[in-house]
């Protein structure tokens, strides 16, 4: 636009102004007839004038631009207000004419008394008259004057010469970024970020003092001799609350937001809607939206969508499109909350940091983009994964020693076993196929309840490597119909009392030999005198009845009877020990049999005896757990309710859960051809995997938002696994150091146990009964142990952001947490002081993966403890257990594996080392 085109427009406003409605429009359609662009400048002055004098003090799209002038030095002359040479208020020596625009001229010129180059704005003669448009000069001296940054042009002084009033400002040698877009259409993508978070960082240090520029555009952009950005012209900048009315449309309609065309408000995420439209044009080299009329560029703001980057330009940043085009949207909430958040946002940004400084708190999609890059070096990578393939190796090792699988006579796996209780089934005379079995091993502590407390000598500990007295028990239940199950609170299932018709359970020691047998009888059945023949059951016992004597009974069995005997002898094995057999029938058929030890208790004395110390652990531990599920549900409530809740995060973790949990269900469960009884166990499975999917979404919904608004380093990995970057480095080095730490916990407790075997002299065990064992078993496992994994991960993050809200150090949280975990582990694991370290080394390891590594590293960690405290160990590969072992070892090998690979993030194992001599 040249000078002759400013007047014209000029003249057109003047007369136009005078005329109202359809006279007004039919004036200016007869005057600028086919020139569209000249109508719609004038139309942009009609639109944008203030009641407050005769001219216009705002600005338009071309005529607040600095105008260049011709290049000739006679032009310079001619229409230059002052001619070089002049001395201006006896300090300022003019070089010559920048340029001129509709808000002012500006002249380089040289300060005489600090000796260096400044620019010099002068208001146009005609404005300078105006009241109005003076008050707005000294506004953008002092408002620009609070403003010190790099990226921002900094204005010195202001000042009078010859009755005109001039601000002198910082000179910058370079020409405006219009001017620069026009030559060369788009910058170069990496200069495109550059500029970008250049001017980022001097519209954030506006907006950090309170101020709006409002007319943010490339032509109020300079480019320096350096390439580095500055952000000019604050004519128009303020403070928010100095805007109302229609003030609040001043600037230039190409820049405006929205909310600024329709006269509703200015706010800082105006500017930064005119910033998505600037680094539109500096990515792609194009305007977003080309108008030939105001109502035009109104209507495109407020219902056309920006068209995609990659439609001017290709191959630029997906990150770069995402955060223009969220700048760029209709709805101000919708836009970024700051201009910290745009910079962050582009590639090489760092939204943790920069959001935490504006205290503003991160989005999800935030965290997941902050730079933390996570790749480990290789060495540390390569130790990582050698050390948890040492601490497995170890584990077997140490099994031998202090795991009774490897101690006892555990040669038959649980098939085997109920084939054989089968047979001794038929021999009692029960041959009648049942429609429905369970079996499984459980844990008998009673000898150890009651010997070992007392006199925990290697003798003891020696007694139970027969097999007898029992440490671990078979147990089959047998059905003519489909069981009534139901849950129990251990997350298993089980079976109601044995209570109908031709029912019956079978015990058997790991030898396969009969422990306890008992039936029900038929409702109805004729009178019989056959007498049964207790002999079968000895022999299913090997025990010899010649070296038994007869004795009176007295244990009753649970089922009706009509004869009953008992003996009195010794255990086989250990003939030191006393034994008793109690033994009932029904009509010749034995319907009870019972091995009575010394420390058999009746089932109405077999209540567990708790200790002080007992009551304190357990009060202590689930005072805890319910204090993070009450805590847990007003925090998720207070997020909801405030909007911060993550509810697409949590959908997803809960989904995982549930669909883990529920598949481990169907596995575990016995699946019967009958509609009602198999949904019956369909809708307990989804119960229960309801039950634990909602709880850690309630979980989820409570931290989440304060771990990312006070924490969000712990959950920078997990993010990124939520958004489905499986390759993404930190992942792979918090899947590695989670998987490390959650073997690493199996590891010290094998160590204190087997130290305190060698230091005590008796047999110290670790033995999980719920055992990964047979395949159906294991997968089982493997799936709700991982559902379940999620949330125990969860609430040791929920206890470090609540314990972080109250004392607001992680340093102190974290103390309390191990104060809490050491508290636990001593008053209900630890038994002896040769396992305190191992205690304290515990507690302090995933002390610092939760105040350290976070929500991720926990998970995995959770995970892989609970898979390994399931998983039967030995060195023994022909062992029938060692199948559900390897699986198990296989599958954390391929965890360590995988995060191995992807922390090194694409770096070589080994590096070039193995060339170098080549």
């Amino acid at each position: 636009m040249n000078q002759e085109r400013w007047k014209k427009i000029d003249e057109l406003f003047e007369a136009a102004l005078a005329r109202q409605g359809e006279a007004r429009a039919e004036f200016l359609k007869g005057e600028c007839g086919d020139d569209v662009t000249l109508r719609q400048e004038v139309e942009s002055l009609l639109a944008h004038q203030q009641p407050t004098g005769r001219f216009i003090p705002t600005m338009i799209q071309e005529a607040a631009e600095l105008l260049p002038f011709e290049s000739s030095a006679l032009s310079r002359r001619r229409d230059a207000r002052f001619i070089p040479g002049t001395v201006i208020a006896g300090r300022y020596r003019v070089i010559g004419l920048l340029g001129k625009g509709g808000m002012g001229e500006v002249y380089r010129a040289d300060d005489l008394k600090l000796a260096q180059a400044v620019a010099l704005k002068f208001l146009p003669e005609k404005l300078a008259q105006d009241k109005t448009m003076r008050e707005r000069f000294h506004r953008e001296v002092r408002i620009a004057r609070q403003i010190s940054h790099p990226n921002v042009c900094r204005v010195f002084d202001i000042g009078e010469a010859q009755g005109q009033t001039f601000l002198s400002m910082e000179y910058i040698d370079g020409e405006d970024l219009a001017t620069l877009l026009r030559r060369i259409g788009r910058l170069p993508e990496s200069k495109a970020v550059e500029i970008a978070a250049q001017l980022c960082s001097g519209l954030a240090a506006a907006h950090s003092e309170g101020v709006l520029h409002r007319d943010l555009k490339p032509a109020n952009v300079m480019i320096d001799g350096r390439g580095r950005a500055k952000i000019t012209d604050f004519g128009l900048a303020g403070l928010a609350e100095d805007f109302e009315g229609a003030e609040v449309r001043a600037g230039t309609p190409a820049y405006m937001a929205p909310e600024q065309l329709a006269g509703k408000e200015v706010t800082a995420r105006s500017d930064i809607y005119a910033l998505g439209l600037v680094l539109y044009e500096v990515f792609t080299g194009k305007k977003v939206f080309t108008a030939s009329s105001f109502d035009e560029l109104m209507r495109l703001h407020e219902s056309s969508q920006p068209p995609s980057i990659s439609e001017h330009a290709k191959g630029v940043d997906p990150l770069v499109e995402r955060v223009i085009l969220r700048c760029l949207e209709r709805d101000p909430q919708n836009r970024p909350v700051s201009v910290s958040q745009v910079a962050a946002a582009l590639p090489g940004g760092d939204p943790l940091a920069a959001a935490i400084a504006a205290g503003e708190t991160p989005s999800p999609e935030m965290v997941a983009a902050a730079p933390k890059k996570g790749a480990l070096k290789p060495a540390i990578a390569l130790s990582c994964l050698v050390g948890g393939i040492a601490m497995l190796v170890f584990m077997m090792f140490a099994s031998m020693r202090v795991s009774p699988q490897n101690r006892i006579p555990f040669n038959k796996s649980a098939e085997v076993l109920s084939e054989k209780a089968n047979e001794i089934i038929n021999k009692f005379g029960y041959t009648d196929a049942p429609a429905e079995r369970h079996y499984r091993f459980y844990a008998d502590y009673s000898y150890f309840d009651y010997y070992v407390r007392e006199d925990s000598s290697p003798k003891k500990f020696a007694n139970i490597e027969s097999g007898q007295p029992l440490f671990c028990v078979f147990i089959e239940r047998q059905s003519p119909n489909t069981f009534e199950v139901r849950m129990t609170g251990n997350g298993l299932w089980a079976f109601d009392s044995q209570a109908e018709s031709g029912q019956r359970t079978i015990s058997l020691d790991t030898r396969g030999r009969l422990v306890e047998f008992s039936a029900v009888p038929p409702q109805f059945a004729e009178q019989s005198d056959t007498k049964a023949d207790f002999s079968t059951a000895f022999q299913a016992a090997e025990l010899n009845l010649a070296k038994f004597k007869d004795v009176s009974p007295n244990w009753t069995p649970p089922n009706a009877f009509d004869e009953r005997k008992a003996w009195e002898g010794s255990m086989p094995d250990n003939e030191e020990i006393p034994l008793r057999v109690e033994t009932a029938s029904f009509q010749g058929k034995i319907v009870f049999f019972k091995l009575i030890y010394p420390w058999t208790k009746p089932d109405s004395d077999g209540s567990l005896t708790y200790t002080t110390r007992d009551w304190v652990g357990v009060f202590v531990f689930f005072g805890i757990l319910w204090g993070i599920i009450v805590t847990a549900i007003f925090l998720a409530w207070k997020n909801l309710k405030s909007g911060s809740g993550d509810r697409k995060g949590a959908f997803k973790v809960s989904l995982a859960v549930f669909v883990l949990t529920f598949l481990g269900w169907v596995f575990s469960l016995n699946h019967v051809p009958s509609f009602f009884p198999e949904l019956d166990r369909i809708t307990l499975g989804f119960r229960s995997a309801l039950y634990l999917s909602v709880l850690t979404c309630i979980m989820y919904l409570a931290l989440e938002p304060i771990v990312r608004r006070n924490l969000p380093d712990l959950i920078v990995s997990w993010n990124r696994l939520l958004a489905g970057e499986f390759a993404d480095p930190l992942v792979g080095r918090d899947v590695l150091l989670g998987t490390l730490v959650g073997t690493g916990h199996i590891t010290l407790i094998y160590a204190g146990f087997y130290t305190e075997r060698l230091v005590h002299g008796d047999f110290r065990f670790y033995f999980f009964t719920g055992a990964l064992v047979s395949l159906r078993s294991w997968t089982a496992g493997v799936l709700s142990i991982a559902g379940g994994g999620f949330a125990y991960g969860l609430m040791f993050i929920c206890i470090l952001a609540v314990l972080f809200l109250l004392f607001r150090r992680r340093l102190f949280a974290g103390l309390v947490i191990f104060t809490l975990m050491v508290t636990v582990q001593i008053l209900l694991f630890t038994q002896s002081w040769v396992y305190l370290p191992f205690t304290l080394t515990i507690a302090t390891i995933l002390c610092l993966a939760i105040a350290r590594l976070g929500l991720m590293t926990m998970v995995v960690a959770q995970t892989v403890f609970m898979w390994l405290e399931s998983t039967l160990l030995t060195t023994n590969f022909s062992a029938w257990y060692a199948s559900g072992m390897l699986l198990t070892m296989g599958l954390i090998i391929a965890l360590l594996a995988y995060g191995c690979k992807i922390s090194l993030a694409n770096q070589s194992l080994l590096g070039d080392r193995l060339l170098k001599d080549v």
